[in-house]
């Protein structure tokens, strides 16, 4: 502040003030460590975000998409959705073409703390263990937060 005077001679400094931008602007996140687990099977273990609203809308008008990613191979798949409404009923039918097709049962699901990824109902009736990351943690939940951002 006292150079900002020096050159503009019509700031005032008062010199017991106390500037909360700069003690703000020096936080800092410690840094979270990568994690090497991974999946002992195919579809032990799968992880869901959604993204959006994206401000180029698709020719459907869809704004949204929902990312599953399995842990064991990291397959990505993306399903386009109009609302966020939608979530539950995806995550329904993406479980239930896992084990129709691959004739595997999912064992964990992992997600934010979104309300559209609660359906306790579901998952106890398939014996699925629900992980949720902590809130404003999106480092918890990397493995899908990753995956959509190099597209």
């Amino acid at each position: 502040m006292s150079f900002l005077k020096s050159s503009f001679p019509f700031v005032h400094v008062y010199s017991k003030a106390t500037c909360d931008v700069c003690h703000f602007a020096k936080h800092r996140k410690l840094p979270f460590p990568g994690s090497c687990n991974k999946a002992s099977k195919p579809f032990d273990l799968i992880h869901f975000d959604i993204w959006g609203p994206i401000f180029a809308h698709s020719i459907h008008k869809h704004v949204y998409f929902l990312t599953a990613v399995d842990d064991y191979s990291r397959y990505t798949w993306l399903t386009l959705m109009k609302t966020k409404s939608e979530t539950r009923q995806h995550v329904i039918d993406f479980i239930t073409l896992i084990e129709n097709h691959f004739n595997c049962n999912v064992k964990t699901v992992r997600s934010d703390n979104g309300p559209e990824f609660n359906i306790p109902h579901f998952y106890a009736s398939k014996g699925i263990l629900h992980q949720t990351s902590c809130v404003e943690t999106p480092q918890q939940n990397a493995r899908v937060e990753k995956n959509i951002s190099t597209f």
